[in-house]
């Protein structure tokens, strides 16, 4: 989304010189369009907060972003009664509240950087050379704790309920599934997919650096099934339209032979969610359930996040949920002999003891 749209949908960045000018660096360094619209709506938000209060954002202080902080925390969820329960405790969920203080952070960070304030509000956390301290009072405590919760997976009851629903969904769709998870796609990057970024020969599929969270080009492997289904539905994309571009394509009538939006597969997936009476299926679950599959099959963490296109590891493993009883069976197989030996060492009686004990 250009600038100029983002300071038309949130006419209060270009009430202030320095956060358009800030907004603008951004977006001509070519951060994908939803991130720079994200950025606006949280630097945005934090502006009309300051308008409110009389105070002018560039000299803000740590008390008006704790001020900013406060409301957040207080605002009620839009989502209403809906809502069963909310790890930040208030409106807000504590990703939400990370997310609208990541821009008021990066705009505190431009600031100082052009010299126009000497440290930023903002913190970050604990100190590290080249940063300031972060949190309260020096106690390296950042102003929102972050929370990393594990992520949710279907149980396979379930996924056997999301599957049957999908059994009776067209072609396209039943694809889309079936190499959502077989690739472990994000939504953008399924929705992305052009017909030359598959490789039949080798059922392989590209996914372009453009189209990817990290910006970093992978070609990943689908199964034999996928492959038959994808035949199926590439015959089926011929009499919609034989022209080469995006592999998904709509068949409504406003939009016949476009390629099909995120939003139009997150309006199939939530259709079939609720049809399927599992509600917290999402566009993003079969990322999840592939990458703890993998995880249950032995693969190397490495070999995961290679496969999941992260940039660390650390972000592979908050992927991957391993259920109680499965770390149990990884002790029990791995670890019986020295826990034997190490328990054992606890029940076996002294002879001197054998009679009882104080």
């Amino acid at each position: 989304m250009a600038a100029t749209a983002l300071l038309g949908k949130w006419p209060v960045l270009g009430r202030h010189e320095r956060a358009a000018e800030w907004l603008s660096i951004w977006t001509d360094l070519g951060r994908a369009p939803r991130t720079i619209d994200a950025y606006a709506r949280g630097l945005a938000e934090f502006l009309e907060a300051c308008e409110r209060s009389g105070v002018e954002p560039v000299a803000a202080t740590r008390a008006e972003v704790a001020a900013f902080v406060r409301e957040l925390r207080t605002r009620p969820s839009r989502r209403g009664v809906n809502v069963v329960a909310l790890d930040s405790g208030a409106g807000l969920a504590n990703a939400t509240l990370q997310q609208r203080l990541v821009p008021v952070r990066l705009f505190y960070d431009f600031l100082v950087e052009e010299g126009v304030r000497e440290s930023n509000p903002v913190g970050r956390g604990r100190y590290t050379p080249g940063r300031r301290f972060g949190g309260a009072a020096g106690t390296g405590r950042a102003l929102v704790p972050r929370m990393v919760k594990l992520p949710w997976i279907p149980s396979e009851a379930e996924w056997l309920r999301v599957l049957e629903v999908f059994r009776v969904e067209p072609v396209r769709n039943r694809v889309m599934l079936a190499l959502a998870y077989d690739a472990a796609l994000r939504r953008e990057e399924l929705c992305s997919l052009r017909t030359d970024d598959l490789d039949p020969a080798h059922r392989t599929l590209r996914v372009r650096a453009e189209t990817t969270k990290t910006r970093r080009e992978r070609v990943v492997p689908y199964s034999a099934p996928t492959g038959v289904l994808l035949g199926e539905y590439l015959r089926h994309r011929a009499v919609v339209s034989r022209a080469r571009g995006g592999l998904f394509l709509s068949e409504s009538r406003r939009n016949h032979a476009e390629p099909l939006s995120l939003w139009s597969w997150s309006k199939v997936v939530r259709r079939v969610a609720l049809a399927a009476d599992v509600p917290r299926f999402s566009t993003h679950t079969t990322r999840h359930l592939c990458l703890t599959d993998l995880a249950r099959m032995g693969w190397e963490v490495h070999a995961i996040a290679t496969f999941a296109g992260h940039r660390s590891t650390d972000s592979t493993l908050q992927y991957i949920h391993l259920s109680g009883r499965e770390l149990a069976a990884k002790l029990n197989s791995s670890m019986g002999q020295i826990h034997a030996w190490r328990v054992g060492m606890l029940t076996e009686v002294p002879a001197g003891l054998a009679g009882g004990g104080a």
